[in-house]
């Protein structure tokens, strides 16, 4: 039984269909369907299509599957695994859907470096204002450095994008020893208070894990160039939220570009809102009109590949949580 926890369109059901033709597929995409019947399809379920990094309440549902064998997630991000670590043991294969939002999200921060190096967001402001100011702070992108914090498919896409705009890549990855055709320097993060300092721009794109938590905090920021800027585009918690508001308000940093937090939706109350060096957006970098067409490719070959006894793609690494 295939159990399918996320809406789709027909057709993404037919490409299912034609992948798994003997298998039995459950659609339950309706929250209040799902929290009803759920229980009634887990015990005979082998395969689950879900977004257990939106819904939290599913894994503890997942861990009550005796023949749950495989589940492909929607999202890139496993760090829900991060609170069941209980996963780990079990005998089940996570894939993810790592490399469907490289296109849209390093688009996104490049968006965010051309807006933060252009002052176009306080242009925006003046606009809303009516006010006529040709004061601004600006800079340009070509001959820069980037550090990109990560890089997997996001982050090799957006290397990619920065050597064409001449920028000098540095990455910074749990394996330094994986090459990549765009990046001038790669090193391990035990190397990363000497990479800050050289660093123009600062890019997160690494997954949140126990080691990745927390990792950007005073002592780092205090490490970057004054007139630096820092994007995440990844998860909210690698940065320590506090000491970016500072490092902001004091001007250690001259600016960020945030589309995620570690509190989400971000409070009303967060000094973030009406910083002029911080532009915000909603945790949407991802979005693209071809998210799941491209996700259930992903989906589809692993039906293939599960059916024949094939390895899958884009295996998670359970304890490593991506």
């Amino acid at each position: 039984m295939i159990l399918i926890l996320i809406r789709l369109e027909p057709h993404h059901l037919d490409a299912i269909r034609a992948a798994a033709p003997g298998a039995q597929i459950v659609v339950l995409s309706d929250p209040k369907e799902m929290a009803e019947k759920i229980g009634k399809f887990i015990p005979a379920v082998e395969v689950i299509l879900a977004n257990p990094h939106q819904d939290r309440t599913l894994p503890a549902q997942f861990l009550k599957g005796p023949r749950l064998r495989w589940i492909q997630q929607r999202s890139a991000g496993a760090n829900w695994l991060l609170e069941y670590p209980e996963v780990a043991e079990k005998n089940l294969i996570i894939t993810n859907a790592s490399g469907v939002h490289a296109i849209p999200i390093s688009e996104h921060i490049l968006a965010f470096m051309f807006c933060l190096a252009r002052d176009i967001q306080r242009s925006i402001r003046d606009q809303v204002g009516h006010r006529w100011n040709r004061i601004h702070q600006v800079t340009e992108l070509d001959g820069q450095t980037m550090c990109l914090i990560g890089l997997g498919a996001v982050g090799e896409r957006t290397a990619e994008k920065a050597k064409g705009l001449n920028m000098r890549i540095l990455g910074v990855r749990r394996h330094p020893e994986l090459a990549t055709p765009w990046a001038d320097q790669v090193y391990g993060p035990e190397h990363l208070m000497g990479v800050l300092p050289q660093s123009d721009w600062v890019i997160i794109t690494a997954p949140l894990t126990r080691e990745t938590k927390g990792m950007i905090g005073e002592r780092e920021l205090k490490a970057m160039k004054k007139l630096a800027y820092i994007i995440n585009v990844s998860r909210g918690p690698i940065i320590q939220e506090q000491a970016l508001i500072k490092a902001l308000q004091e001007g250690w940093i001259a600016g960020a570009g945030l589309d995620v937090f570690e509190e989400e939706p971000l409070p009303d109350c967060s000094p973030l809102w009406d910083m002029e060096n911080v532009i915000i957006t909603s945790h949407y970098a991802g979005r693209n009109p071809y998210y799941l067409d491209r996700l259930i490719g992903i989906f589809t070959e692993n039906l293939r590949r599960y059916q024949a006894g094939n390895p899958l793609i884009k295996v998670v690494d359970k304890r490593l949580g991506y």
